[in-house]
Order: structure tokens, then C-alpha cells, then sequence
């Protein structure tokens, strides 16, 4: 899934052993400023459509159906497409699909219509049909995570009645929904870009160039895809080979910015090219001139045309398995939880206390990070066991422990389902006593060892820990060595600050917000597993912390599948 990534493969498996140089760690608080402009993983799924035993069966029924497709967003249902009338049929299979983005991060709730159309309105084109002046047949709910995760993306659904006054729901039939990717979206171009001649931005060494390539939207507005590494002092750089999900018409925008540490990026120069224009680049090996709005022109639309070009060096097509291709074989997300049971969240019995349970029903901050990514990942778990574990607290009788069993189990930490973390996390609350300090390295090492042992059980899972906090940590170093080695394992590792600590400190635990991580034995992860975020963050594009670190999860999954060289197989 997904629109683009470097070469990661060599990247990865080359920098295990290496210490981390500033090229890495500007490289990765680039990938930063990708994301800050608005980039986001999605992948265009098509959805084919059959029903079976529309209308009531005894009396041999049969419908002229069509089926209108809506997204729900907290009850409102916005229209996504219409298929074509079935004339005179009881169970119809529809030529027209419906076309939406899947985005991993966000639920998508998908309401099916069924309508029988009147024969007065079969010259009437689908689109400027009145709804209200035709039969209700049935409706289906669904989130279209449920289509994904089913085998052969093939998901069944009783046809129910709501709101509408049907008599008898029994009688209405089932729809048949399929997922298929479009094709576009599993083919991949490889390129590989250079530069000569780039301007001097900076006053005492020579520039750090890096390119961020966009796509060109409908209305014109670029959204970006994906960047290049950064490469120092370099007016003539060659950047490891780009990985893009695009179609030949797809136009795309190639800005060169010159790479600063406070995020304040200058830009080089720019084009705007089709992905078929890159490849003709290519072949005849001519260079394209960047150019910069011009800046004292009163045209908006003027330009500065520059000495510097980019070039294509490398471009080829070839297809590939996709996020969705693993999840549909059969490859499971198991979700982990790690809850901070330190002094520092305040006494769990006072309002003012992170721990507090309300007794509206209200969620405290604990919960509601538990909910908004448990929502999102408990369809990738037909079992919905879940790890829970609690840390920096001391058990009845006992010593600190920083990494408890939330169930009170010895020997068995899993619970059932989200409600089962709930649960399991208000009892723990009430046997224990809040203590401290904050060490993650226990925690991590635990999660480390369940995404090892699948790993020699030969499992398809891929482990998700979740660690809440409401501080910085203590052990960093331990923690660091823990993610290293963390980073060889089917395992992801996100952390959410919540409540008003100051958790600067905590950057470091991810490489997009600083430098990369090196472990006491001056070796660098893999690949990238960890994200960190304060819920107090806000992000100006709507999308909220959770779901800006769930996005990166499709990421980092493929990019251990393809350094592990691990099929998609149903």
C-alpha cells in the first residue's frame, strides 16, 4: 500500500553494523517535512457488486435493482457512486464498480441502497434518478476494513431494513461485496534521478540537496508522495532509486529543496512532468531545466528558468504484492497495549488524576488511545487476543514491576478484545500502587520475544505495541538497544504521550523527528519501527495524531515482508 518508498531493501539490510551519519539523520527529519505537506498512504480499491433473493421470495418476485453506495461520517452518508439497473432480475451481479480509496489508518463505514426502478424511469440515466420515487429494497452496512481483511476480499452482508418500514427483513436477500485493487495501483515505477549545476544556498558549504515529488490533483494542487535521501555537500547529486505507485497520465511536480535542520527547507528549482514525459527523459537522455516562480514578476503564472537540470537515469515498470495482497493471504496485525501506571499520572480516585475512571462513562486519555487505534486494528485480528501489559507499578506484595500482566495473570498477559483491555485495565488500577520510574526496555524486550517466537513458529502475524505514557523515559539507552533490536522482528512500535509533560526528551525516540537511533554497540536498526507523538499535537489537515501514526504502520509492514523476501500466499 501505499505511493511510494526509497530503496530500502539494500538500505536496510547495509545499515545493520553502521554508526549513523548526519546524511541518515537529515534524511529522516526530511521525511518529516514529506509528511507535514500533507502526504498520506491510500490505494484505489474497486468494489464489484451481487445480490441474491431480492424481494419476497414467495411470491416469485423480481426487481429492476440498483445499488447506491454512501461513506458514513458519524451518521451523515455522502454519495460515492451508483451502479447500473438490473432490468427484471432477483439476483443480479453489476458491470458498474465503485471506485473509493482504502486508507488504512482511518475506519470507513460504507452504506449499501438497494432500489427497485420503476419502469417508467429506465430511460432516465442512473445518476439523475430520484431515489425517494423508487422501492426500497434492503440496506447493508459494512466498514470497508471488513471487506479487506475477508479471503479473496469477499464479503457477504444480510440485506436489513432500518429506518425504512419493510415488513418481514428475512425475505430481502444478501449482497456480495468484492475488493479488487486497481490495477494502477499494483504497478510500480522505479527511477532513479540526478542533478547538475544546482545553485549554492548555503554561505559556507555547498548545498544539501534532496527532491519531494508530488502528484498533480485534479484541482491542481500537488500532494506529495514521496522524497529522495538527502545528500550532503553534493551540487551534483545521484539518489538511491525511488519506489512510485503511479499511471502514465499521472502528472507529477519534482521539487529540489536544499535541507535545513529547523525544517525551513529552500527551495531549488522545480518541474512539472507526466510520469509518460519522465520515461521519454529517459530514453533519449536529456536532461529537463528546474525553474523558480519568478519573484519580481506580477503574472503568478511567470517563471525563472534555471541553469540547473534533473535527469532520469533509471525507469522501470514492474508489478508487485501490495499491503492489501498480505492482508487478504491471510497475514494477521496483532495488536499489543502497554498502560503507565507511574505516581507521576496523579491518584487514580481524584478527577484530576490521568487514571481517572469517570463514572459517566466519559474515557480518560488512556482510553480513548486505546479505542481510536484498537477501532481501527481489531479487524486484522480474527482472534482478538491482545497482549496487555502495565509498567511503574508495584503489585500487591511485591516490587516495582515494569512489565505486569494487566489480567493478573503469571503466566498469561492476553486479553479479550478491546473491551478486554478495558477491563483488564480498571482492575489493575485498583490492585496496584502507582510507582515508577518509566523503563520501556522491559516492555520492549517482552514484545520482542511474542514477534520472535512467531517468527519460528512460522506465523503470519505482524505485532503492533502500543506503549501510553504520560512521561519521559529513564532507560535510554536500554530503550534504544530494545528498538534496535526490535527492528529484525515483524514488530512496529508506537508511543503516545498523554497528559501536559513536556516530552521534548522523547523526540529522540523517533528517527522522523531527529537524528537516527544507534545502539551502545554502534549499530542502527534495520529499518524504521517506532513512532512517538503527544496527543496535545495538532495537525492542521484534520487527520489526528493516532490515525498520523497509524499511517506509517503499511510501511514499515512492507518493508520487513521485502526484506525478508516473504511472499504474499493465500
Amino acid at each position: 500500500m501505499g505511493n511510494c518508498c526509497c530503496d530500502e531493501m539494500g538500505a536496510g539490510r547495509h545499515s545493520v553494523g553502521h554508526a549513523a551519519s548526519s546524511a541518515d539523520a537529515a534524511s529522516t527529519v526530511a521525511d518529516r517535512f514529506l509528511r507535514s505537506r500533507g502526504a498520506g498512504a491510500s490505494t484505489q480499491i474497486e468494489l464489484s457488486l451481487s445480490a441474491s433473493n431480492l424481494g419476497d421470495q414467495e411470491y416469485f418476485f423480481k426487481s429492476n435493482p440498483i445499488v447506491v453506495v454512501y461513506s458514513s461520517n458519524d451518521g451523515a452518508l455522502e454519495e460515492i457512486g451508483r451502479t447500473e439497473v438490473i432490468v427484471n432480475s432477483s439476483s443480479p451481479s453489476w458491470n458498474a464498480k465503485i471506485i473509493l480509496q482504502y486508507q488504512f489508518e482511518v475506519l470507513q463505514p460504507l452504506v449499501f441502497h438497494i432500489y427497485d426502478i420503476d419502469p417508467q424511469f429506465h430511460e432516465v440515466g442512473e445518476k439523475m434518478l430520484k431515489l425517494e420515487e423508487q422501492q426500497f429494497l434492503g440496506e447493508a452496512i459494512c466498514n470497508l476494513s471488513d471487506v479487506i481483511t475477508k479471503q479473496n476480499r469477499l464479503f457477504t452482508l444480510k440485506l436489513g431494513v432500518s429506518e425504512h418500514n419493510l415488513p418481514n427483513p428475512s425475505k430481502f436477500g444478501e449482497l456480495t461485496v468484492q475488493a479488487e485493487e486497481s490495477a494502477g495501483s499494483k504497478a510500480l515505477m522505479e527511477m532513479v534521478f540526478h542533478c547538475s549545476d544546482l545553485e549554492i544556498k548555503d554561505l559556507l558549504s555547498k548545498s544539501d540537496p534532496f527532491l519531494l515529488i508530488s502528484r498533480m490533483s485534479e484541482n491542481g494542487t500537488p500532494v506529495p508522495i514521496c522524497k529522495t535521501e538527502v545528500r550532503k555537500n553534493d551540487l551534483n547529486p545521484k539518489w538511491k532509486p525511488v519506489i512510485m505507485n503511479l499511471q502514465q497520465e499521472n502528472l507529477l511536480m519534482i521539487e529540489c529543496f536544499n535541507f535545513s535542520s529547523n525544517g525551513k527547507h529552500d527551495l531549488v528549482g522545480k518541474i512539472v512532468k507526466s510520469v509518460a514525459e519522465l520515461e521519454n527523459m529517459y530514453h533519449s537522455g536529456n536532461g529537463e531545466n528546474f525553474f523558480v516562480p519568478a519573484s519580481n514578476a506580477h503574472d503568478c503564472h511567470s517563471k525563472e528558468v534555471l541553469k540547473s537540470q534533473v535527469y532520469v537515469e533509471k525507469y522501470l515498470e514492474n508489478s508487485r504484492h501490495t499491503f492489501i495482497d498480505y492482508i487478504s493471504a491471510g497475514c494477521q496485525l496483532n495488536l499489543m497495549v502497554a498502560i503507565d501506571y507511574t505516581a507521576s499520572n496523579g491518584n487514580p480516585r481524584l478527577p484530576d488524576s490521568l487514571h481517572y475512571i469517570d463514572p459517566s462513562g466519559r474515557p480518560n486519555a488512556y482510553q480513548r488511545v486505546i479505542l481510536e487505534i484498537g477501532d481501527i486494528l481489531q479487524y486484522y485480528d480474527p482472534a482478538k487476543r491482545i497482549p496487555s501489559w502495565g509498567y511503574g507499578a508495584r503489585p500487591i506484595d511485591g516490587p516495582v514491576s515494569h512489565c505486569f500482566n494487566l489480567n493478573g495473570s503469571t503466566y498469561q498477559p492476553e486479553v479479550e478484545g478491546i473491551q478486554g483491555i478495558m477491563s483488564a485495565y480498571i482492575s489493575a488500577l485498583r490492585n496496584v500502587s502507582l510507582a515508577g520510574p518509566t523503563l520501556f526496555g522491559p516492555l520492549l524486550s517482552t514484545a520482542t520475544a511474542i514477534a520472535s517466537q512467531s517468527l519460528t513458529n512460522n506465523q503470519q502475524k505482524y505485532f503492533i505495541l502500543l506503549i501510553v505514557t504520560d512521561g519521559v523515559v529513564t532507560d535510554f539507552q536500554e530503550t534504544i538497544d530494545a528498538i534496535i533490536k526490535a527492528s529484525d522482528f515483524p514488530l512496529s512500535i508506537i508511543v503516545v504521550g498523554v497528559g501536559g509533560a513536556d516530552f521534548k526528551e522523547m523526540e529522540f525516540l523517533d528517527p522522523n523527528k531527529g537524528g537516527r537511533l544507534e545502539s551502545s554497540t554502534g549499530r542502527v536498526a534495520s529499518r524504521d519501527v517506532i513512532q512517538f507523538a503527544p496527543m496535545k499535537d495538532v495537525h492542521g489537515t484534520g487527520i489526528s495524531i493516532v490515525q498520523s501514526l497509524l499511517a506509517e504502520i503499511p510501511g514499515q509492514f512492507m518493508t520487513y515482508m521485502r526484506t525478508r523476501e516473504i511472499q504474499a500466499i493465500s
